[in-house]
């Protein structure tokens, strides 16, 4: 996004945090309606670009925004949209774009809030390892020729009562409306949100063997105080990877040969 939307963004992303902190609000809740207001708006693109009509008033859309969705959403999410309307987007996509962040992080507030939202982030992570390793799985989720009933139940074999509800929610509105996104474009963008809720960094680790928790511990708290953030870390093993360990935070890469600039992490895995 670029200027008044990601500015717009994060007016919204202020006025989310402040409803969650209030016990009372429904984070799930509040998260399926913004996803149903999403997927409203990514349908109805005459809708969508009056309500980001730089020509038009905001008060005004904001007044049409709650005539419209007053009486078929919460207090929360229509109150929530009509502050979204009256600020400016670049783009009126944006506005979809900005929405749909809000509702799988008010999701992922609610697993916080319910202490699970680490569950969810491995999960996440082993989800997208799974289609990555299966052509098949990820041809039948990417179908366009399935419905999206099809989809819902395929993705409710392969995780239902095995993941968090939120992890189930959050995978199945990205594959039954992927808004021309790869799936696993979407499932990083999720992981990354899930991350952010958390104010920490990912680091996605490829060890030659599995790590022991000791092992696992050190390493966070290692890569932890090279980048100055609390480190998530999904681990992979792949036998091949070269020097016994990779780490990717971000674009940045950091293999075996390297170990020294995380303060010998790389030599205490050994022992």
């Amino acid at each position: 996004m670029n200027g008044a939307s990601r500015e717009a963004l994060a007016a919204a992303r202020e006025r989310l945090d402040a409803l969650t902190d209030n016990t009372s609000v429904d984070a799930g809740r509040l998260a399926d309606e913004l996803a149903a207001v999403t997927a409203l708006l990514d349908r109805e693109v005459s809708l969508r670009r009056v309500l980001t009509d730089p020509a038009q008033a905001g008060e005004a859309k904001a007044e049409l925004a709650q005539r419209l969705l007053g009486g078929q959403v919460g207090g929360e999410t229509a109150d929530l949209l009509a502050g979204m309307v009256r600020s400016r987007w670049s783009q009126s996509r944006d506005l979809v774009d900005a929405l749909e962040e809000l509702a799988n992080t008010a999701d992922l507030t609610a697993a916080q809030k319910a202490g699970s939202l680490d569950d969810v982030e491995d999960e996440l992570f082993r989800f997208g390892r799974i289609v990555a390793s299966s052509t098949g799985l990820r041809a039948a989720l990417t179908d366009r020729a399935a419905t999206t009933s099809a989809k819902s139940e395929l993705l409710r074999s392969l995780l239902g009562g095995r993941a968090k509800a939120t992890t189930e929610r959050l995978v199945t509105r990205l594959v039954t409306v992927p808004r021309g996104r790869s799936l696993e474009s979407g499932l990083e963008s999720l992981s990354k949100l899930a991350a952010e809720r958390r104010e920490r960094l990912v680091a996605v680790v490829t060890s030659a063997v599995p790590l022991s928790d000791r092992q696992k511990q050190r390493l966070g708290a290692a890569l932890g105080k090279l980048y100055g953030h609390t480190m998530h870390l999904n681990i992979d093993v792949d036998p091949e990877v070269v020097g016994g360990i990779r780490v990717q935070v971000g674009d940045e890469v950091i293999n075996g040969s390297l170990a020294d600039r995380i303060e010998d992490a790389g030599r205490r895995l050994a022992s």
